[in-house]
């Protein structure tokens, strides 16, 4: 084989997106993976005519990241509805956005979620995060967005025990909320800008669609990376690849196993998070929409109807269900699921006890540490020395906007150095 300008370790969203940009500026590389397909953490598996997610997962269609590297119409993007419902008190409240949804606006502010003037402080906190850029969001005071709710945009209590934890808890894979307030407040802004939305053929399709253009030679499946030194990679079987560059650009505490001393790569600790898959005969709600637990009971966070979103993911006349518990539960599956069906069945009535279940997925890494000071500074370096660099959403946000730019950084600062100096 000829040697290669560059090998990328890891073929998830940050190593796509460096590959990407290799392959335009004309640099040749080989795209190493120890799984049998790309996508990383972005992986969909499909179970009885089901498509299954591996953990719940959506696209923020205002990522600019994704905007300018994913063709949304090819996708087939579906949106969720403008808004949510949140159980409490013994049935579900709507609470939509008032911008998008304001045939709801009466429904959002009886809603017993927050107070009156909570709801006007999210319209408050809505306009102020659209002001500006994403640089003047990113150089704000970072804090847990916990202590920005209520310090910087005072928000009660109520309102984020009901609100605020279930559905960023959701995102974080943190209902304690110690994620940095520069990642909640960008998350709140592409909320505001775009759609949270499903591509028809699973959240797959995205890697899928990131390497359909790249040489088909230049990935290797099942390929496992044992070691990481200035110029080369050794593999699981002992082979020994070379090239002048070399990126990681896998989860951290891989990047930190593979590169070692050479790179102080954090943060290595990572949240958890476990998906339950149901086939209804029904779905519980009609709308595409999430469903929040605003009381904290647990263990279910949220629950859609992901049917009800893109149509695509089930068969004719089933519908798919989706609940979410954060973390990594001590009981094992059977009991897990029983402690699930029993709180829904308080939600949707004694159908939830004929729903059929398809499978569990424990997410053991599906983001990592994202406690301040995550995002100071916003971005790390991805250049490290001597023809290494690294790339991940540990890099950036800990988004598919974060993997992606972390992985267009990483290209750039490979061509840039193996750009041949002018003599």
């Amino acid at each position: 084989m000829t040697q290669p300008d560059v090998l990328i370790v890891g073929a998830g969203l940050a190593g796509l997106a460096c590959a990407r940009h290799l392959d335009h500026r004309g640099h040749s590389f080989v795209l190493l993976d120890a799984a049998d397909a790309v996508g990383g953490r972005v992986r969909t598996d499909e179970v009885d005519g089901f498509l299954l997610d591996r953990g719940f997962q959506v696209l923020l269609t205002a990522y600019p990241e994704a905007q300018a590297l994913l063709d949304y119409d090819l996708l087939g993007l579906r949106s969720f509805y403008d808004g949510v419902l949140v159980y409490v008190g013994g049935r579900l409240h709507r609470v939509a956005d008032p911008i998008r949804r304001p045939l709801a606006a009466a429904a959002t502010l009886l809603a017993p979620v927050g107070t009156l003037e909570d709801k006007l402080r999210v319209a408050r906190l809505r306009a102020a995060l659209l002001r500006g850029s994403l640089t003047d969001l990113f150089d704000r005071e970072e804090t847990t967005t916990l202590d920005a709710l209520r310090r910087r945009w005072g928000f009660s209590d109520r309102m984020i025990d009901r609100f605020f934890r279930p559905f960023f808890g959701g995102i974080f894979f943190d209902r304690d909320l110690t994620a940095s307030s520069r990642m909640f407040e960008f998350v709140f802004r592409m909320f505001a800008e775009g759609r949270a939305a499903l591509p028809a053929g699973g959240m797959e399709a995205i890697p899928r669609q990131l390497a359909a253009p790249l040489p088909p030679e230049a990935i290797r499946l099942n390929t496992r990376v044992r070691h990481v030194e200035p110029g080369r990679v050794t593999l699981d079987d002992g082979t020994t690849l070379e090239a002048p560059a070399v990126v990681v650009a896998t989860e951290a505490p891989a990047a930190a196993a593979l590169l070692g001393e050479r790179a102080a790569i954090r943060p290595t600790a990572y949240r958890s998070t476990t998906c339950l898959y149901f086939s209804a005969e029904t779905p519980p709600v009609p709308e595409g929409v999430l469903i929040l637990d605003g009381e904290g009971t647990g263990p279910v966070n949220n629950v859609s109807v992901l049917t009800n979103v893109a149509p695509t993911y089930g068969p004719v006349g089933r519908a798919l269900v989706s609940a979410v518990v954060l973390g990594d539960p001590a009981d094992d599956d059977e009991t897990l699921e029983r402690a699930v069906r029993r709180q829904l069945l308080l939600w949707f009535g004694p159908a939830v006890q004929t729903w059929a279940h398809l499978r569990t997925y424990r997410i053991r890494y599906a983001l990592p540490e994202q406690a301040p000071p995550f995002l100071t500074p916003p971005e790390r370096p991805v250049r490290l020395g001597d023809g290494l660099y690294v790339c991940g959403d540990h890099r950036a946000t800990a988004s598919i906007h974060g993997a992606l730019r972390s992985g267009r950084h990483a290209g750039e600062a490979v061509a840039l150095d193996l750009a041949p100096v002018p003599g």
